[in-house]
């Protein structure tokens, strides 16, 4: 079996990140390891939901899980996650921005 092409896995990486669940799961984690019921209480979804998404970061090497007495504590399995978060943030940033400053252009000459 070969091994799978750097482009490949990337885009397998943006695949898991491409829903709102598992980005807020993480931006959660981003703050700090949480419990399972935090993080229900904090996204407001099923429970059945909240594992599934988590069953897909974990899969990924996202996130790890660890047991405290019977609870469930879920973090991130390393800081560039968090870097790769704030990056989003830049580009939409600037996105948005370059497309207001289109918007304004739009309409200064209409």
């Amino acid at each position: 079996m070969s091994p799978v092409p750097l482009y490949q896995a990337k885009a397998d990486l943006f695949r898991t990140l491409g829903h709102p669940v598992r980005v807020r799961v993480l931006e959660l984690l981003a703050e700090r390891p949480k419990l399972v019921r935090e993080l229900l209480s904090d996204l407001g979804i099923e429970p059945s939901s909240l594992s599934q998404q988590l069953g897909v970061l974990r899969r990924s090497g996202l996130v790890t899980s660890s047991r405290s007495g019977t609870a469930v504590v879920y973090s991130l399995n390393t800081p560039h996650v968090t870097e790769l978060l704030a990056a989003g943030r830049q580009i939409l940033t600037s996105v948005w921005t370059d497309t207001e400053g289109l918007l304004a252009e739009l309409r200064d000459s209409s």
